[in-house]
C-alpha cells in the first residue's frame, strides 16, 4: 500500500509517500505528481520520502520523472537515501546527451 498526503505551505508543497513504492501504486504517485504540480504557483515541489519501505524499478523510474521535472527530495533512512544517490547519478550521466 501507498499513501500520498499533500501539505501546502507558503513556500513549498510537499508530497509525503508511505509505504511501498511499487506497482500498482506507482501510478497513484504520477497522478499525485501532476496534480501537485499544476497548482505549484511559484513554490518548490518536494518528495518526502521518509515512511517509504520498499521501491520497485517502476518506482525508481517514476521518481526519476519527477527529478528531472525539477522536484526536490527529502529521503530519509538508508533505502531512500542511496536510491536517491544512484538516481541522481543516473540523471547527471543522461543530461549531457540531452
Amino acid at each position: 500500500m501507498l499513501k500520498i498526503s499533500v501539505i501546502d505551505r507558503r513556500t513549498e508543497r510537499r508530497l509525503v509517500l508511505e509505504g511501498k513504492l511499487i506497482a500498482p501504486w506507482v501510478a497513484e504517485l504520477r497522478t499525485a505528481w501532476k496534480a501537485a504540480i499544476g497548482k505549484i504557483e511559484g513554490r518548490a515541489l518536494v518528495v518526502d520520502l521518509g515512511k517509504v519501505i520498499a521501491i520497485s524499478q517502476e518506482g525508481e523510474n517514476a521518481l526519476s520523472e519527477c527529478m528531472s521535472e525539477g522536484a526536490k527530495f527529502r529521503p530519509s533512512g538508508a533505502l531512500t537515501r542511496q536510491v536517491m544517490k544512484q538516481l541522481a547519478r543516473k540523471t547527471q550521466l543522461g543530461s549531457p546527451r540531452r
